[in-house]
């Protein structure tokens, strides 16, 4: 695997800017994939990704559709302009694809992420935990004498911040659902 060149950016989203080793920009893209709900089309799509050593960041499948017996795969990826546009047209090629979306290319979306955060802690850390966990906007969803679990949802950025902030305030465990994301609009 070739080595990457981080840059410091000027980009809102991000201090740093990730090249591949010929200067070529690495962008995140948003993917959701409309497909039959049917065994083995999760492995088909997933074994391209794996199969072209591309990397999946977040992965959430879920049925949208009984009736028609249609799932919808949303993948968080990365990879140069290049990339992107060669993993979207080889999962449009797979049978069982009906539908490809670049949500990061096709207009605003609405991403969101739900995640379950353990912290266990004592005394002022506690009351840290309980204090941030209020300015998130993250519920308690479970409490004993030495621990919280704490629900929410928001951007995987504001996850990351929340999870960040309570590492040295006792975060045992945390788990997330990955990436759920529509378009904006009609």
């Amino acid at each position: 695997m070739s080595p990457l060149n981080i840059k410091k950016g000027s980009s809102s989203h991000s201090a740093y800017e990730l090249r591949d080793p010929n200067g070529v920009l690495i962008e995140s893209h948003t993917l959701a994939i409309l497909v039959d709900n049917e065994s083995g089309v999760l492995a088909r799509v997933i074994g391209l990704f794996s199969g072209r050593g591309y990397n999946i960041e977040s992965l959430t499948v879920a049925e949208v559709d009984h009736a028609r017996h249609m799932s919808r795969i949303t993948v968080v990826t990365t990879g140069t302009p290049g990339v992107i546009e060669q993993i979207k047209a080889q999962l449009a090629r797979i049978v069982p694809v009906h539908e490809v979306h670049d949500l990061t290319v096709e207009g605003p979306s609405v991403q969101r992420e739900l995640a379950l955060v353990k912290v266990a802690g004592k005394g002022e850390a506690r009351i840290e935990a309980l204090r941030l966990a209020e300015i998130f906007r993250a519920n308690v969803v479970d409490s004993t004498l030495q621990s919280f679990v704490f629900e929410m949802t928001g951007t995987s950025e504001k996850i990351d911040a929340f999870a960040d902030l309570m590492r040295p305030l006792g975060l045992v465990e945390i788990a997330r659902t990955g990436v759920a994301a529509l378009s904006r609009g009609a």
